[in-house]
């Protein structure tokens, strides 16, 4: 009887444990999903603003918004900024040293510094 009763409890608490895997995977994925669509909304108003000097802001401020999603949209953030100035720097052929900056202002935003700090005078409030 000790055993059956030492089995459910085990039981029991390997399923406490694997709901909570569960639950935190789940809010991972949710997480990343919506930064992945804060990343689209700061490339669409970038896009949008099409303002000379700007792109540095939208991308802090992309990565800022993805990254207070959670661990998730930290992830998701960095996935999407590392594939574009990848693709950026090999086939674009913008250069070594605007990848460099992109990367700096992605950086900072996914630290959780405020993006003004890249934002251009006269960009509309809009932004």
């Amino acid at each position: 009887m000790k055993f059956y009763n030492c089995m459910l409890l085990l039981s029991l608490g390997l399923c406490v444990s694997a709901q909570n895997w569960f639950t935190d995977a789940g809010s991972f994925v949710r997480d990343a999903y919506r930064g992945a669509g804060d990343m689209w909304h700061a490339y669409s108003d970038m896009r949008e603003a099409n303002y000379k000097n700007a792109d540095k802001y939208f991308h802090a401020r992309g990565n800022y918004y993805a990254a207070q999603r959670g661990p998730g949209g930290k992830w998701a953030a960095e996935v999407i900024s590392d594939a574009r100035e990848r693709w950026q720097s090999d086939i674009s052929g913008r250069g070594a040293e605007d990848t460099r900056q992109d990367q700096e202002a992605n950086e900072w935003g996914r630290s959780g510094k405020d993006p003004n700090h890249y934002r251009p005078k006269g960009l509309p409030l809009k932004y």
